[in-house]
């Protein structure tokens, strides 16, 4: 007896469904890994609209580079299987990033 596929979540709409149900399971790690890191886009840019203006900020980290503004927020991206911190802030509609440095495996 195989066991019972697993069953999609009602807020997702049909033309998707049908498109992961047809997929590899190559394909389906690839859009997992997609989707987690766009998740964390729109995450991070909601945050970085409801930062306080840069007047608001009270100091600036000792670990902050010159050329990342005092109002950037970490962020970690995975990279094949690698995590990084980058520093993260908002210059008009654009986000910004700057690498920072590899995730310590121990935290």
């Amino acid at each position: 007896m195989s066991p019972e596929s697993p069953s999609p979540p009602a807020t997702l709409p049909t033309e998707i469904v049908n498109t992961i149900d047809e997929s590899d399971p190559e394909q389906l790690r690839d859009v997992a890994t997609y989707a987690e890191a766009l998740a964390e886009h729109k995450e991070r840019e909601a945050r970085l609209e409801e930062s306080p203006d840069q007047d608001e900020v009270e100091e600036r980290p000792d670990d902050l580079s010159d050329d990342v503004p005092a109002e950037a927020t970490i962020t970690i991206k995975e990279i094949n299987d690698n995590r990084y911190y980058y520093w993260q802030w908002r210059e008009g509609e654009k986000i910004r990033s700057r690498y920072k440095g590899p995730v310590n495996p121990d935290e």
